[in-house]
């Protein structure tokens, strides 16, 4: 037989798993040497990838290292291939990635649906965008109520988030809060589950997609696909949403795989449209069609509301929005700067002169982050650090645009009045017709 292609796998704690998970795991032509962990989700190197997950061919598992890294372990190892397996990033920056592996002697390779797609035995709708923060997860709760509408039994499967004790996180299934608090979900784990979960549905994640689908498929009659960052599905769909930004037009074309996303979409909502110029909408609507003409486009507002308003006006407001959104997904505001702003705040605080650990190396690493601060948790450290800076920060009021129960997640200011921004629906007949038609009919695979 001969010599196995020996293979590292560049990732983020997601796609890079699965991609292993389905592709790698069980052909003994390829072994995989190690995993790389980007920069954009903190602390998830210096882990292994485990036995129970790795399976047989790996006994003592898969070591996960930083992927500065790479050029030793393609030296010491004789790596033939590198797979580019993590998503949110500029063609440009995946291109400077492959010209960096080639002049280290290998090849570069990106993975797409043909390799890495399950196929589910019941009908699947993906709602997936072109880039993290588009408003994926308020367009997944209304695919979902549609459904619910039709007396459909609807389970959400979320793209993993694997940041905890990889060995414990092959299958999970949350129906309460308490199974949030059983598999120590992080903050960013919680603001994506809780809002399914104060709706009634039931979500799936973890890291073993196989068996994942294999026990959701018990309990649904539609599986809505709920994805990460600017990712592909992991599952092949019968109907495929991707959600546009308008205030990042030209991102729809411009990165990876967020325009595979847009190539392959059925509808595609251009979202936000209340909060930013015609001028965006019409550019996101030209590059749309130009790269999809068969998409069916829906014109969506991404309405912001917040539970006591009065609190905000003549004050000063520490903005508290979505992390991966200020951080790899750019954005310079959010939902939470522009209740701010609606509403009257007297001033925006800036958080910086308050940072402590953690919270002060995400400013080091993203510096163009604006005056308001990421929701970093990924870890009970980051917790920490972020609750300390919220308190530290001299503020008359914490406008929080995330989770619905932050408290609970560990962010607390004494003395401080918080808002909180909740999605609207979407006021689309074309996504509910969409959404019932891909129920109904099961796509011939």
């Amino acid at each position: 037989m001969s010599k196995p292609r020996r293979v590292v796998i560049m990732g983020a704690g997601g796609r890079d798993f699965h991609n292993f998970n389905v592709f790698f795991r069980k052909r003994p032509e390829y072994f995989v040497v190690a995993f790389t962990a980007s920069a954009q989700i903190p602390g998830i190197d210096s882990r292994r990838y485990p036995p129970s997950l790795a399976g047989g061919r790996y006994p003592k598992g898969i070591p996960i290292v930083s992927e500065q890294e790479l050029p030793t372990l393609i030296g010491e190892h004789d790596v033939d291939e590198v797979v580019f397996a993590y998503s949110d990033v500029s063609h440009e920056y995946v291109m400077h990635k492959a010209s960096w592996i080639a002049s280290l002697g290998c090849d570069f390779t990106l993975m797409g649906p043909k390799a890495t797609q399950l196929r589910s035995r019941v009908p699947v709708i993906a709602v997936n965008a072109v880039r993290t923060g588009s408003g994926k997860s308020q367009t997944t709760r209304k695919v979902c109520e549609v459904l619910k509408s039709m007396a459909k039994r609807v389970v959400a499967i979320r793209h993993p988030m694997p940041y905890g004790d990889l060995s414990r996180q092959g299958v999970q299934r949350f129906e309460t809060y308490a199974d949030l608090d059983r598999h120590k979900c992080t903050i960013e784990e919680r603001e994506e589950y809780e809002p399914h979960l104060d709706r009634g549905t039931i979500v799936y994640a973890g890291i073993d997609y196989v068996e994942i689908f294999r026990e959701a498929e018990q309990e649904a009659d539609v599986i809505v696909w709920d994805g990460g960052n600017n990712d592909f599905s992991f599952v092949r769909p019968d109907l495929q949403v991707v959600v546009a930004d308008p205030h990042r037009p030209g991102h729809e074309r411009s990165y990876h795989p967020g325009e595979t996303n847009v190539r392959l979409a059925d509808v595609v909502v251009i979202n936000k449209e209340t909060t930013t110029d015609y001028e965006n909408i019409e550019a996101v609507r030209s590059s749309v069609q130009e790269l999809n003409p068969g998409a069916v486009i829906i014109d969506a507002a991404s309405p912001i509301t917040v539970d006591h308003p009065e609190r905000i006006r003549g004050k000063r407001a520490l903005v508290i929005e979505d992390g991966p959104t200020l951080t790899h997904g750019e954005m310079k505001y959010g939902a939470g700067v522009i209740a701010a702003r609606r509403h009257g705040a007297r001033e925006i605080v800036d958080p910086r002169p308050w940072l402590v650990g953690g919270i002060k190396d995400t400013f080091r690493q993203y510096p163009n982050i604006g005056p308001l601060l990421p929701a970093m948790g990924y870890s009970k450290e980051q917790i920490r650090d972020l609750e300390r800076t919220i308190n530290g920060c001299e503020c008359d009021v914490v406008i929080v645009a995330m989770l619905d129960r932050v408290d609970a997640a560990g962010l607390k200011k004494a003395g401080a009045k918080r808002g909180t921004t909740s999605e609207a629906g979407l006021g689309a007949g074309g996504m509910k017709r969409a959404a019932r038609k891909a129920a109904r009919v099961k796509t011939k695979r």
